[in-house]
């Protein structure tokens, strides 16, 4: 598969995916959730890819969702077939090892897809930031469940009430990453895990994942339902309305003297 966006190479058994719009810090626009989804789907079917490792171009990981495509008509209408939907099932259900390489910046679903992820490295200047509450929307992704499973209720309740920036050794510290390590070691360090777990037998990887994964899907998926019920009757709200147009004036959003919204 060949892709603007996306660039996919195989080391060995390993399948490095990186995302590729710099110039955006690689926003995820209906077009990037299409060929991430479409690449995993194929990693999964393949016979000779044991192990997938997903990092970023320039200085991002990724800053979230394109929100310059939220203003825009959508190239595709079918929100079942394409973009964020369809993205996140197949990340949710992905059978092999999955290992993020986070080599810069992680804001909105650039943070909640890793806990999506078998193991996360990041680079030390990386900055972690889920800024749901502060765009007058809420949390997407299953995160709902996992970030509570992952780093505590009281810790969850600061990163998404607050929508604060988390340092590297935050990350690591709270355990929303296994390892931080300088930047110019990243991807080789990632690649040299992945290479280790490709080493092992392809059905025992997809034996042993499908058995972590049942443990848990379905409270993710139940936890996504309500997350997307909420989600909807917030976006285009006062709150929704006023974030997206301070962020086109480049200016601090107000939200003080808005109505409380029906949720």
């Amino acid at each position: 598969m060949k892709s603007p966006v996306l660039r996919v190479e195989d080391v060995g058994r390993v399948r490095l995916l990186t995302l590729d719009r710099p110039e955006a810090l690689n926003a995820f626009d209906d077009e990037l959730y299409d060929a991430v989804r479409e690449a995993l789907a194929q990693a999964a079917l393949s016979a000779t890819v044991a192990v997938v490792v997903i990092t970023g171009e320039g200085r991002a990981f990724s800053a979230g969702q394109d929100l310059g495509e939220l203003e825009t008509p959508r190239r595709h209408q079918d929100g079942a077939r394409h973009g964020f939907p369809p993205f996140i099932e197949t990340l949710e259900t992905f059978p092999k090892p999955l290992i993020a390489a986070v080599n810069g910046i992680a804001v909105g679903i650039g943070l909640t897809m890793l806990p999506h992820c078998d193991l996360v490295l990041i680079a030390d200047e990386a900055r972690l930031r889920a800024p749901f509450v502060s765009l007058g929307v809420t949390a997407e992704a299953g995160s709902t469940h996992l970030l509570p499973e992952t780093v505590g209720w009281q810790e969850t309740a600061h990163l998404l009430y607050t929508a604060s920036w988390i340092r590297a050794d935050q990350a690591v510290e709270l355990g929303l990453a296994w390892r931080s390590l300088p930047g110019e070691r990243l991807l080789e360090e990632a690649m040299e895990v992945a290479g280790e777990m490709a080493a092992m037998p392809i059905a025992s990887l997809v034996g042993t994942k499908k058995l972590l994964l049942e443990s848990r899907l379905g409270a993710i998926r139940a936890a996504r339902e309500r997350e997307n019920r909420t989600f909807a009757r917030l976006a285009r709200g006062p709150a929704n309305r006023e974030a997206i147009a301070a962020f086109r004036e480049k200016r601090k959003p107000d939200f003080t003297r808005l109505p409380q919204e029906d949720v």
